[in-house]
């Protein structure tokens, strides 16, 4: 009797252990051997340094990746502080070869691109940059894979390449990390929504903070000590990283990388690294017609779009020709011709808003306006509303949410999982693997 239960519980085990690396084989992941093409669009220098954190966890996964191009893009991004990050990668890269095929230092310049300075006006787009003809011939490759652009900051250098070439809108997929970069990009984001709402993308307006926010921070794994206890020291990457934010874990781009490493990059509606997003057939959008009160609304993470009428300048150009200032930030608007001028805004929390326009018109200068931002999804769709076949954001259900953030939980449940396998990525920085065989052999 004894015998045939020991029998079976190994039988159990077995199939437990079997099923598991079955389930775990059939991901399809760059973790469990999915190779993904890959452009990296990052605004990193300027005032936000988690991009440097997230080009450094890049740099330690790029052996998983066919990656086809590393751009600075719209808003602050900088080639040379791209290439700043690859030369410290340079110098652990005699170690990092030893365990993959990592791409050479030389191999990464070469596909680093700068974007467009700045935004876009309010039409979208501007002209052709480094960034988006190069897009544009990575998405041409022979390749039947399709090209994942991790968008770390605004989105005018995919728009532009889309407006000059449409046709690459079937082999792209976009992972958008949107919130503050939406705030700032609201003409590129509106460009792409209203003349591609076939593309493929999710939109991570609040999901992404899962990343940094909430999760099991317990053992040194907070944001604080993940750096002290876990990578410090390790290499030449590991001391680089705590250059940043003092080694406080931020990284608020990296769930796009995630997003690929573990779960089903196919299907954003289940659960990976990355999050998990609920499909959405439109995106929601408020247009004012004159100067708004405290009465009107519009939901977080839509596009405000404001609308005034003024002196009739000429054909519309795309020299700003107003400003709006709130929360003491100044966002840019344009004129349209036939005296008409449009300012889009993006509203990142629920509040009372107050403006202020600022203008060499007279007309516009200093007039005022409030309106106030409710929670997403409490108002009544437009009827006008582009209808979207694939576009996925943030789910909404009081259960995925970290304080705040919606969806964040999709993240952090991960959190323990994914800063482990980082701090193991560092960790060959430190020795050859030749070196980790021969002293485990001894």
């Amino acid at each position: 009797m004894k015998k045939n239960i020991f029998l079976s519980l190994c039988l159990l085990l077995l199939f437990y252990v079997t099923s598991t690396k079955q389930a775990y084989s059939q991901q399809k992941d760059a973790l469990s051997g999915e190779r993904f093409r890959v452009i990296v669009l990052s605004d990193i220098g300027g005032s936000d340094p988690d991009d440097f954190q997230s080009m450094i966890h890049y740099c330690l996964y790029s052996d998983l990746f066919d990656t086809e191009g590393i751009i600075a893009s719209a808003g602050d991004g900088r080639k040379e502080n791209i290439l700043a990050v690859i030369a410290e990668y340079e110098k652990d890269f005699p170690k990092l070869k030893t365990y993959a095929d990592y791409p050479s230092p030389d191999e990464l310049r070469s596909l680093t691109k700068q974007g467009v300075f700045g935004g876009a006006p309010g039409k979208g787009y501007r002209e052709p940059t480094e960034a988006s003809d190069w897009i544009i011939k990575c998405a041409h490759k022979n390749d039947e894979r399709p090209l994942y652009l991790l968008a770390w900051g605004q989105l005018e250098d995919i728009g532009q390449a889309l407006h000059d070439d449409p046709s690459i809108l079937d082999k792209i997929r976009v992972y958008y990390i949107g919130g503050p970069n939406k705030k700032h990009g609201a003409d590129g984001y509106n460009y792409i929504e209203e003349n591609f709402p076939d593309l493929w993308i999710v939109e991570s307006n609040s999901t992404y903070r899962g990343w940094f926010v909430g999760g099991d921070m317990s053992g040194g794994f907070d944001n604080e000590g993940f750096y002290k206890n876990h990578i410090k020291s390790h290499g030449i990457l590991g001391n680089y990283f705590g250059n940043f934010i003092g080694g406080k874990i931020k990284m608020g781009d990296t769930p796009s990388v995630g997003f690929l490493l573990y779960g089903d990059p196919s299907d954003p509606e289940q659960d990976g690294w990355g999050g998990r997003y609920r499909r959405v057939t439109f995106r929601p959008k408020t247009v004012f017609e004159g100067h708004p009160t405290l009465a009107d609304k519009v939901e977080v993470f839509a596009i405000m779009e404001l609308v005034l009428k003024g002196p009739d300048i000429g054909p519309a150009n795309d020299t700003p020709q107003f400003s709006m200032v709130v929360d003491g930030q100044e966002f840019e608007g344009y004129y349209y011709g036939n005296g008409v001028y449009k300012l889009r805004f993006c509203p990142k929390f629920v509040k009372e808003w107050s403006y202020t326009l600022k203008s060499k018109i007279p007309e516009l200068d200093g007039k005022t306006g409030q309106f106030t931002s409710v929670a997403e999804n409490s108002l009544a769709p437009n009827p006008k509303a582009l209808k979207h076949a694939n576009w996925w954001t943030d789910i909404l259900d009081p259960e995925f949410k970290e304080g705040e953030h919606s969806g964040a939980k999709t993240v952090n449940a991960f959190r323990r999982q994914f800063l482990m396998d980082f701090a193991q990525r560092f960790d060959r920085c430190i020795t050859p693997k030749e070196d980790v065989n021969n002293n485990g052999q001894q």
